[in-house]
């Protein structure tokens, strides 16, 4: 006797839809691309415009010119050395300018006499642009690397000092009465509860020297340098040669990015347990 089974097999294989987490990880991929989509748009305009001489190469070079520009530089070794003696100069300036508006920031922020004595000439001194410093700092320290981090130090300064103390302040006091309840001590409250909850603040300060600190260094490294990027820039200028200029305008350009986007990895990493930085992630 013979049993034939009830279930057949069928012809072909259905495909497989696509699963939840490859719908959100397309989704994520696509959201990153967004902020691009518009940059790309301008370039290849830029290029239409070149190439059909809707826009004067004397202007404008084209992309493509650009592009040869920095694989010359690149072949021949200056665009490395500049970029190194630029990132060391801005480094350092921020390391120097960042701890000083840090520490400033902390002490006007916990203590109210602090704030009184400082708050008023570092203000004023804020104020003053760069460019108006650039006499004196040349009077002071020469042409030298002294005055280079001396402007970007100034630069950096501020946001962070402001931003910080602003942290500090907004601190809410009830957490403060509720530590000191549990029993913390001074260094424990500001370990625990003051600085968290300043932390934020803080890192949107650094955000801003950041940017800054490239503008700073533009400013720096077209007085009298004989090395950077900024120096790079103004001897095209005067050679005429604008891919070169433009290149390195689209350098700071892109290093301001990149900084940005290590602050928000940083805000991401270092501010998980708040409920405004949590990423939502696809189960």
């Amino acid at each position: 006797m013979q049993y034939t089974s009830s279930f057949s097999t069928p012809p072909y294989q259905s495909k497989q839809k696509p699963s939840f987490k490859a719908i959100v990880r397309a989704k994520e991929i696509f959201d990153k691309l967004i902020p691009w989509l518009f940059p790309i748009f301008l370039v290849i305009l830029w290029q239409i415009a070149v190439q059909f001489g809707w826009l004067s190469t004397r202007i404008l070079p084209a992309p493509t010119t650009v592009v040869t520009a920095a694989v010359k530089l690149a072949q021949s070794g200056e665009l490395a050395t500049n970029f190194k003696i630029s990132a060391s100069r801005a480094l350092t300036g921020f390391a120097i300018g960042g701890s000083i508006g840090f520490i400033l920031g902390l002490v006007n922020g916990l203590f109210v006499v602090s704030e009184k004595i400082l708050d008023t000439t570092l203000q004023m001194w804020r104020n003053i642009p760069n460019l108006a410093l650039i006499p004196l700092v040349i009077l002071w320290f020469g042409i030298g690397e002294e005055a280079k981090l001396f402007l970007v130090s100034s630069g950096v300064l501020f946001p962070i000092y402001i931003n910080t103390f602003h942290g500090i302040r907004s601190i809410d006091s009830g957490l403060i009465e509720m530590g000191k309840v549990y029993g913390l001590n001074p260094f424990q409250l500001f370990w625990n509860i003051i600085l968290p909850g300043a932390l934020p603040s803080i890192l949107v300060g650094v955000r801003f020297s950041l940017g800054i600190m490239w503008l700073s260094l533009i400013v720096a490294e077209t007085i009298a340098a004989d090395s950077g990027i900024g120096y790079m820039a103004t001897s095209a200028r005067e050679f005429m040669q604008t891919d070169i200029v433009v290149f390195s305008i689209i350098l700071y350009a892109s290093f301001g990015k990149l900084a940005d986007v290590i602050v928000r990895a940083l805000e991401a990493w270092f501010l998980n347990w708040h409920p405004n930085y949590q990423r939502v992630k696809a189960t």
